[in-house]
């Protein structure tokens, strides 16, 4: 088994060799890590990983040959695990969903959600009123109700949960995808503002020939600081949850920023932005900045690019409180309009298809609060983008 995860690492472009496997062998044939699968993921990693940048690549082969086994860990409440096992998993009609209403705003919902907790006494499957699977309650995994509290369910199915109850795992996004394309490079270069900045290191050629013919024939050397695009660019990334389906383009439009723009800043945010951004999302959970630190920090001539599908429910936009992960004080627009004010010159790049996004309110929304300059995550949306970018004042 361990053999085929080694050939699974080498076809996933992680550079491991045969004397890192068998380092492996011998820590596990002496019980460094033993029946924990989390114990067996870092030191496999450990072992057989060189460089922190391939963390990314071990940890899709990982989740691909393990199944991606993912320990969950409750907010406040211990909710029984016997209560979330999955048994059964509720398929419903077009028709079926339609006829199932939601409870009637966030405050029904979290006050409801509480009320369950203290009555329920037992596990339950496909029902419509208490925690557990399979139905059409609010609350718990592999059901369907129009706005609830995902619980025990590792991944979105419907994309319909208001709160998420889990400890859920992003990771960073790859900036050294090698492009199978430089359209995307050629689509960023409109937004290019060329300077002269810093020691003189390039050779000016003609100012060295005029001033060595003024110079009676001897040689008069003229340096000039090398030619670099002076944009500079704040990039917000939208990770997990539904990104997660549109993380390769994400990864292609990274990895060309950080070639095209020298003065480029970046960070993760989930769903929309709130009080805090992070850099890495390995410590998303202890190293944050404050996105006051961020407006403070960064002058109003930076040009601004939020990447997101904007897909989600809209409380997560409006209401305080609304973020799946957290009790934000202050609703993500008021955030969005903080990070507008400061900084004029911004887009929203969306990689869902522009088709379909009439059909989502929370993209209805958002496109309102950025004035309508979102545009999609193609060439062609690209192109406007930057087009736009480079024009305005």
């Amino acid at each position: 088994m361990l053999i085929e995860f080694f050939l699974k690492l080498k076809e996933g472009s992680v550079p491991v060799s045969i004397k890192e496997f068998l380092i492996l062998i011998e820590a596990l044939a002496k019980r460094v890590a033993f029946g924990s699968m989390e114990e067996f993921y870092f030191l496999a990693r450990a072992s057989l990983v060189k460089d922190e940048k391939y963390y990314d690549r071990y940890d899709r082969v990982f989740a691909a040959y393990f199944k991606g086994i993912v320990e969950v860990d409750a907010l406040t409440v211990v909710i029984p695990e016997e209560w979330l096992k999955k048994l059964a998993e509720k398929i419903l009609t077009e028709e079926e969903k339609k006829l199932i209403e939601s409870l009637g705003g966030w405050d029904k919902l979290m006050e409801t959600l509480k009320q369950r907790l203290e009555e329920q006494k037992g596990r339950h499957q496909g029902g419509s009123k208490w925690i557990g699977t399979a139905g059409t309650s609010p609350y718990g995994a592999y059901g369907y109700n129009p706005e609830g509290v995902r619980i025990g369910q590792p991944e979105s199915r419907h994309r319909r949960a208001v709160k998420v109850w889990d400890r859920r795992e992003f990771r960073n996004l790859d900036d050294t995808v090698e492009l199978g394309t430089r359209n995307i490079k050629v689509a960023l270069r409109r937004l290019r503002k060329f300077a002269r900045i810093g020691a003189p290191e390039e050779l000016d050629l003609d100012d060295t020939i005029r001033s060595t013919a003024k110079n009676a024939g001897w040689l008069d050397l003229k340096l000039v600081p090398e030619r670099h695009n002076a944009v500079k660019v704040l990039l917000f990334l939208d990770v997990g949850g539904s990104m997660d389906d549109h993380v390769r383009v994400c990864e292609q439009l990274f990895s060309a920023a950080r070639v095209e723009f020298k003065h480029l800043e970046y960070f993760y945010f989930h769903n929309f932005l709130y009080e805090r951004v992070w850099r890495d999302n390995r410590r998303r959970t202890t190293e944050r900045m404050a996105t006051w630190d961020v407006l403070h920090t960064y002058p109003h001539d930076y040009k601004v690019i939020l990447v997101s599908d904007a897909t989600m429910s809209p409380y997560e936009i409006v209401y305080p409180g609304g973020s799946v992960e957290h009790t934000n004080e202050e609703a993500g627009a008021v955030w969005l309009q903080r990070l507008l004010t400061v900084y004029p010159r911004a887009i929203w790049l969306n990689p869902q298809p522009e088709a379909v996004w009439d059909y989502h309110e929370s993209i209805r929304i958002t496109r309102q609060l950025m004035g309508e300059r979102m545009f999609p995550l193609t060439l062609e949306g690209l192109d406007r983008g930057m087009r736009f970018l480079s024009k305005s004042h």
